[in-house]
């Protein structure tokens, strides 16, 4: 029978401003550089456009404006991280990915009331390490499913 604190869970960091936030591993597909990104119209101000990424049609979202952060100009190492959500990829722009690490569940802690700037429905949980305070995203609730709707008809 397993314990908690042992199980850990793989995650990768990434930063938007001065948070860190982490993403299942399991959830990402890739990590890329910023790529032109084609705008679709009548979309949330959040969705940027969509990418071809080696073929295929890739929706990609700007996390700080998803969260109601301050916009920033992308620079050299902005990213793009490719996760999936319910089957269909989505790219997140962040300001950097940092590393990939594994947490203890031990480690984790259930998301306080108010964390950041981040609306808590979006957090997973929160981890400490050492004097870094990672904010666990959950990517189901990140977009609703009316949004993954909207982006699937992006893709198309």
């Amino acid at each position: 029978m397993e314990n908690n604190t042992t199980t850990s869970r793989k995650v990768i960091v990434f930063q938007l401003g001065d948070e860190e936030y982490a993403v299942s591993v399991q959830q990402v597909g890739s990590i890329e550089r910023m790529i032109p990104i084609t705008r679709v119209p009548q979309t949330a101000d959040f969705v940027k456009g969509v990418i071809n990424l080696r073929g295929v049609v890739t929706p990609v979202i700007d996390l700080r404006l998803r969260f109601g952060l301050e916009k920033t100009d992308y620079n050299d190492s902005t990213r793009i991280i490719i996760v999936f959500v319910d089957e269909m990829e989505v790219g997140l722009i962040v300001d950097a990915a940092n590393d990939v690490i594994d947490i203890l569940e031990s480690e984790i802690e259930p998301t306080p009331e108010v964390i950041g700037t981040v609306e808590a429905k979006y957090i997973d949980g929160v981890a400490k390490l050492d004097n870094r305070l990672l904010i666990l995203l959950n990517m189901q609730k990140v977009l609703t499913e009316e949004e993954i709707q909207e982006l699937k008809s992006v893709e198309g």
